[in-house]
Protein backbone atom coordinates (compact mmCIF):
# COMPACT_ATOMS: atom_id res chain seq x y z
CA UNK A 1 0.00 0.00 0.00
CA UNK A 2 1.31 3.46 -0.87
CA UNK A 3 2.21 5.76 2.00
CA UNK A 4 0.13 8.88 2.62
CA UNK A 5 2.15 11.79 3.98
CA UNK A 6 1.27 15.05 2.25
CA UNK A 7 -1.05 15.53 -0.72
CA UNK A 8 -1.42 18.68 -2.79
CA UNK A 9 -3.99 18.57 -5.56
CA UNK A 10 -7.28 19.66 -7.02
CA UNK A 11 -10.33 19.12 -4.81
CA UNK A 12 -13.58 18.20 -6.54
CA UNK A 13 -16.81 19.43 -4.90
CA UNK A 14 -19.64 16.90 -4.69
CA UNK A 15 -22.11 18.39 -2.17
CA UNK A 16 -24.50 15.44 -1.97
CA UNK A 17 -25.69 13.63 1.15
CA UNK A 18 -26.02 9.85 1.57
CA UNK A 19 -23.90 8.80 -1.40
CA UNK A 20 -23.97 5.03 -1.03
CA UNK A 21 -21.50 2.46 -2.29
CA UNK A 22 -23.76 1.48 -5.19
CA UNK A 23 -23.57 5.07 -6.41
CA UNK A 24 -19.79 5.02 -5.99
CA UNK A 25 -19.41 1.75 -7.94
CA UNK A 26 -22.58 -0.01 -9.19
CA UNK A 27 -23.08 -3.74 -8.62
CA UNK A 28 -22.40 -4.77 -12.22
CA UNK A 29 -18.74 -3.85 -11.75
CA UNK A 30 -18.18 -6.08 -8.72
CA UNK A 31 -17.27 -9.23 -10.66
CA UNK A 32 -13.55 -8.51 -10.59
CA UNK A 33 -11.20 -9.02 -7.65
CA UNK A 34 -8.62 -6.74 -9.27
CA UNK A 35 -8.20 -3.27 -7.78
CA UNK A 36 -7.42 -1.70 -11.13
CA UNK A 37 -9.57 -0.48 -14.06
CA UNK A 38 -12.42 0.49 -11.76
CA UNK A 39 -11.79 4.24 -11.97
CA UNK A 40 -13.61 4.57 -15.28
CA UNK A 41 -16.75 3.20 -13.60
CA UNK A 42 -16.57 5.46 -10.54
CA UNK A 43 -19.95 7.21 -10.04
CA UNK A 44 -21.00 5.44 -13.26
CA UNK A 45 -24.69 6.32 -13.17
CA UNK A 46 -23.94 9.98 -12.48
CA UNK A 47 -21.07 10.26 -14.97
CA UNK A 48 -22.63 8.62 -18.04
CA UNK A 49 -25.87 9.01 -19.95
CA UNK A 50 -27.64 5.59 -19.85
CA UNK A 51 -29.12 6.10 -23.33
CA UNK A 52 -25.90 6.99 -25.14
CA UNK A 53 -23.12 5.84 -22.81
CA UNK A 54 -21.50 9.25 -23.22
CA UNK A 55 -20.24 11.42 -20.39
CA UNK A 56 -22.65 13.84 -18.75
CA UNK A 57 -20.76 17.15 -19.10
CA UNK A 58 -22.23 18.71 -15.96
CA UNK A 59 -21.04 15.97 -13.59
CA UNK A 60 -18.13 17.32 -11.59
CA UNK A 61 -15.52 14.67 -12.49
CA UNK A 62 -16.32 15.08 -16.19
CA UNK A 63 -15.46 18.77 -16.11
CA UNK A 64 -11.96 19.53 -17.46
CA UNK A 65 -10.84 21.27 -14.28
CA UNK A 66 -11.62 18.23 -12.11
CA UNK A 67 -10.53 15.30 -14.29
CA UNK A 68 -7.30 15.00 -12.32
CA UNK A 69 -8.79 15.64 -8.89
CA UNK A 70 -7.08 13.82 -6.03
CA UNK A 71 -9.33 15.10 -3.24
CA UNK A 72 -13.11 14.77 -2.99
CA UNK A 73 -15.17 17.09 -0.78
CA UNK A 74 -18.65 15.75 -0.23
CA UNK A 75 -21.71 15.50 2.02
CA UNK A 76 -22.61 13.61 5.16
CA UNK A 77 -22.98 9.83 5.44
CA UNK A 78 -20.65 9.19 2.50
CA UNK A 79 -20.13 5.51 1.68
CA UNK A 80 -23.36 4.23 3.25
CA UNK A 81 -25.10 1.11 1.95
CA UNK A 82 -23.41 -2.22 1.31
CA UNK A 83 -19.88 -2.85 2.53
CA UNK A 84 -18.25 -3.41 -0.89
CA UNK A 85 -14.51 -2.83 -0.85
CA UNK A 86 -14.71 -2.02 -4.56
CA UNK A 87 -15.87 1.47 -3.55
CA UNK A 88 -12.50 2.64 -2.20
CA UNK A 89 -10.79 0.67 -4.99
CA UNK A 90 -12.70 2.70 -7.60
CA UNK A 91 -11.90 6.00 -5.91
CA UNK A 92 -8.22 5.12 -5.67
CA UNK A 93 -8.01 3.90 -9.26
CA UNK A 94 -9.53 7.19 -10.43
CA UNK A 95 -6.86 9.03 -8.44
CA UNK A 96 -8.74 10.10 -5.30
CA UNK A 97 -6.45 9.77 -2.25
CA UNK A 98 -8.48 11.83 0.23
CA UNK A 99 -12.23 12.19 0.89
CA UNK A 100 -13.48 14.98 3.14
CA UNK A 101 -17.00 14.86 4.58
CA UNK A 102 -18.93 15.61 7.78
CA UNK A 103 -19.13 11.87 8.45
CA UNK A 104 -18.85 8.46 6.79
CA UNK A 105 -20.43 5.04 7.00
CA UNK A 106 -18.25 3.02 9.39
CA UNK A 107 -17.33 0.11 7.10
CA UNK A 108 -16.46 2.39 4.19
CA UNK A 109 -14.45 4.63 6.53
CA UNK A 110 -12.31 1.72 7.72
CA UNK A 111 -11.97 0.29 4.20
CA UNK A 112 -10.42 3.58 3.11
CA UNK A 113 -7.55 3.20 5.57
CA UNK A 114 -6.93 -0.36 4.37
CA UNK A 115 -6.52 0.93 0.82
CA UNK A 116 -4.37 4.03 1.30
CA UNK A 117 -7.16 6.62 1.19
CA UNK A 118 -7.41 9.25 3.93
CA UNK A 119 -11.04 9.93 4.96
CA UNK A 120 -11.32 13.15 6.96
CA UNK A 121 -14.30 14.02 9.14
CA UNK A 122 -14.91 17.74 9.64
CA UNK A 123 -17.68 19.95 11.01
CA UNK A 124 -20.14 21.04 8.31
CA UNK A 125 -18.90 24.66 8.43
CA UNK A 126 -15.37 23.51 7.52
CA UNK A 127 -16.69 21.24 4.77
CA UNK A 128 -18.68 24.18 3.39
CA UNK A 129 -15.53 26.30 3.31
CA UNK A 130 -13.65 23.57 1.42
CA UNK A 131 -16.57 23.11 -0.98
CA UNK A 132 -16.32 26.81 -1.71
CA UNK A 133 -12.55 26.51 -2.24
CA UNK A 134 -13.03 23.49 -4.50
CA UNK A 135 -15.61 25.33 -6.60
CA UNK A 136 -12.81 27.60 -7.84
CA UNK A 137 -11.53 24.79 -10.05
CA UNK A 138 -8.07 23.60 -11.01
CA UNK A 139 -6.37 26.87 -10.09
CA UNK A 140 -7.26 26.43 -6.42
CA UNK A 141 -5.28 23.51 -5.03
CA UNK A 142 -5.63 22.13 -1.51
CA UNK A 143 -2.86 20.58 0.59
CA UNK A 144 -3.59 17.80 3.08
CA UNK A 145 -0.75 17.19 5.55
CA UNK A 146 -1.35 14.00 7.51
CA UNK A 147 1.66 14.41 9.81
CA UNK A 148 0.51 17.87 10.93
CA UNK A 149 -3.18 16.94 10.61
CA UNK A 150 -3.83 20.09 8.63
CA UNK A 151 -5.67 21.09 5.46
CA UNK A 152 -4.39 24.24 3.79
CA UNK A 153 -6.72 25.97 1.35
CA UNK A 154 -5.80 28.05 -1.70
CA UNK A 155 -6.13 31.28 0.29
CA UNK A 156 -3.70 30.08 2.95
CA UNK A 157 -6.34 29.23 5.54
CA UNK A 158 -5.69 26.17 7.71
CA UNK A 159 -8.21 23.63 8.99
CA UNK A 160 -7.13 21.09 11.60
CA UNK A 161 -8.54 17.56 11.65
CA UNK A 162 -8.54 14.66 14.11
CA UNK A 163 -7.56 11.11 13.30
CA UNK A 164 -7.02 7.92 15.28
CA UNK A 165 -3.26 7.67 16.05
CA UNK A 166 -3.04 4.03 14.98
CA UNK A 167 -4.77 4.68 11.65
CA UNK A 168 -2.50 7.68 11.13
CA UNK A 169 0.58 5.52 11.77
CA UNK A 170 -0.61 2.91 9.27
CA UNK A 171 -1.24 5.47 6.51
CA UNK A 172 2.04 7.30 7.08
CA UNK A 173 3.91 4.01 6.79
CA UNK A 174 1.80 2.40 4.06
CA UNK A 175 0.66 -0.46 6.28
CA UNK A 176 -2.52 -2.40 5.56
CA UNK A 177 -3.51 -5.54 7.51
CA UNK A 178 -0.99 -7.66 5.57
CA UNK A 179 1.77 -5.09 6.06
CA UNK A 180 1.12 -5.00 9.81
CA UNK A 181 1.31 -8.80 9.98
CA UNK A 182 4.59 -8.88 8.03
CA UNK A 183 6.15 -6.61 10.65
CA UNK A 184 5.94 -9.64 12.95
CA UNK A 185 7.44 -12.00 10.36
CA UNK A 186 10.39 -13.03 12.55
CA UNK A 187 8.11 -13.85 15.49
CA UNK A 188 5.76 -15.80 13.22
CA UNK A 189 8.66 -17.78 11.74
CA UNK A 190 10.02 -18.55 15.23
CA UNK A 191 6.60 -19.74 16.36
CA UNK A 192 6.16 -21.96 13.31
CA UNK A 193 9.62 -23.46 13.88
CA UNK A 194 8.78 -24.19 17.52
CA UNK A 195 5.44 -25.77 16.62
CA UNK A 196 7.13 -27.96 13.99
CA UNK A 197 9.68 -29.14 16.57
CA UNK A 198 7.13 -29.72 19.37
CA UNK A 199 4.44 -31.32 17.18
CA UNK A 200 6.08 -32.74 14.06
CA UNK A 201 2.97 -34.75 13.24
CA UNK A 202 1.01 -31.61 12.40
Amino acid sequence: MDKFTKLTGVAAPLPMRNIDTDMIIPKQFLKTILRTRLGKSLFFEMRYDPATGKEIPDFVLNKPQYRNATILVTGENFGCGSSREHAPWALLDFGIRCVIAPDFADIFYNNCFQNGILPIKLPQKDVDKLLDDAARGANATVTVDLEKQEIRGPDGGVIRFDIDPFKKHCLLNGLDAVGLTLQKQDLIAAYEKKVAADRPWL
